[in-house]
């Protein structure tokens, strides 16, 4: 499977007020209980950790577990005082780790 994130900002960030971040990322979410075709079990395979950081700086983060859905979604509010860049990672089980960037689009 491709690895790919959908990240949604406002079209325009004013300095100091609040806006929604939206993140998710294609994966599968394998809670290793389930048998393939074969009988055998299935690997466990979780996105485990997700952190956003606004300039190298950790905003928000979420452990997530084996009862999230395949393609895990996030939602949070934050605010920045002016520029920056805002960096995202997803890590988890059999060395899983996604990383995107976006530049802040103020106004």
């Amino acid at each position: 499977m491709t690895t790919r994130a959908v990240i949604t900002l406002p079209a325009a960030i004013q300095a100091g007020e609040a806006f929604e971040v939206r993140a998710t990322v294609a994966h599968a979410m394998e809670t290793g209980y389930r048998t393939g075709d074969d009988g055998a079990r299935l690997p466990r395979d979780l996105v485990r950790r997700f952190e956003c950081r606004l300039d190298g700086e950790l905003v928000f983060a979420a452990d997530l577990f084996a009862a999230v859905s395949a393609n895990p979604w996030v939602s949070f509010w934050l605010h920045a005082s002016g520029p920056g860049e805002l960096s995202f990672v997803w890590r988890g089980d059999r060395g899983f780790e996604h990383r995107e960037t976006r530049r802040l689009p103020l106004a």
